[in-house]
């Protein structure tokens, strides 16, 4: 199975989520991962959602969400033409000892330190899949307390816009 990741514009009201997330419940689509907010235009929402599936999967999705009233756009990007970020906030174990090799990991990485405890240090690290995976791994050999993670938003690279014909 592929990774998928669609581009949803839907209308910002009450229960447009629900229904899009309900589409994909009712077909017994996994969504890998989802991210939600409003663009430019206040009254207009982006979702982004990651799928895992195959081309078939993926067209009778759209197919289906385009049916939905209130979505305006749905386009399926694909990874040479998009920027996709996700964020995680990770806890780690740490103590005096370690402290200083926890702190150069996250500099390698580009994380940010958000807190520090005597027992716990708390990461926010930003980036692609692969990078979040790789300090992960990196880091859990300290101990791992506990994660937070954000859907990946992604859009599309260069001019190229997910917008409404004008």
């Amino acid at each position: 199975m592929e990774k998928y990741t669609l581009s949803v514009l839907v209308e910002n009201k009450a229960g447009v989520l629900s229904r899009v997330v309900g589409l994909f419940t009712r077909r017994g689509f996994n969504i890998h991962s989802l991210s939600v907010g409003t663009t430019v235009d206040e009254s207009i929402s982006r979702i982004t959602i990651e799928v895992k599936g195959d081309v078939y999967m993926v067209e009778q999705v759209s197919k289906q969400l385009s049916k939905i009233l209130e979505v305006i756009k749905i386009k399926t990007l694909k990874d040479s033409e998009m920027v996709k970020r996700g964020l995680v906030l990770v806890k780690i174990k740490t103590s005096t000892k370690n402290r200083g090799e926890i702190i150069e990991v996250a500099n390698v990485f580009r994380a940010n330190i958000v807190d520090i405890s005597a027992t716990t240090i708390t990461a926010e690290i930003t980036g692609s899949d692969n990078k979040i995976e790789a300090f992960l791994k990196m880091v859990e050999c300290y101990g791992i307390e506990e994660i937070a993670r954000t859907g990946m938003t992604a859009m599309e690279r260069g001019a190229n816009t997910l917008k409404l014909d004008k």
